[in-house]
């Protein structure tokens, strides 16, 4: 089961951007890496294309992230939030922060 999930609000605990929170925009699980919104931005210079519309600049976009430098963001806390994984009585397994054991979606 995965950790870290597309649309999830995690913080980022290494790095440059430490501290920052944004959403999980993609997961690449073959490279262990995520994308997040705000996060990890690096400066594209681009040529314009007339034929599919783009203009040329220096655009700012979103590089991966490894997964093991965010964790996920705890509201109850205010901060980062290691995940654990709980079986449900009824078969259903379910992500549970590990500091308060709550349940991280039903």
């Amino acid at each position: 089961m995965q950790r870290i999930r597309k649309g999830d609000d995690v913080v980022v605990l290494v790095g440059r951007d430490r501290g920052k929170r944004g959403r999980v925009i993609s997961v690449h699980k073959d490279r262990n890496q995520a994308l997040v919104e705000g996060v990890n931005l690096a400066k594209c210079h681009t040529r314009p294309n007339p034929q599919k519309g783009t203009s040329g600049g220096i655009l700012e976009k979103e590089l991966p992230i490894q997964i093991s430098n965010i964790a996920l963001f705890n509201p109850v806390t205010g901060k980062g939030d290691r995940i654990g994984v709980k079986n449900l009585e009824d078969g259903r397994k379910v992500r549970i922060f590990k500091s308060t054991g709550e349940v991280v979606d039903i």
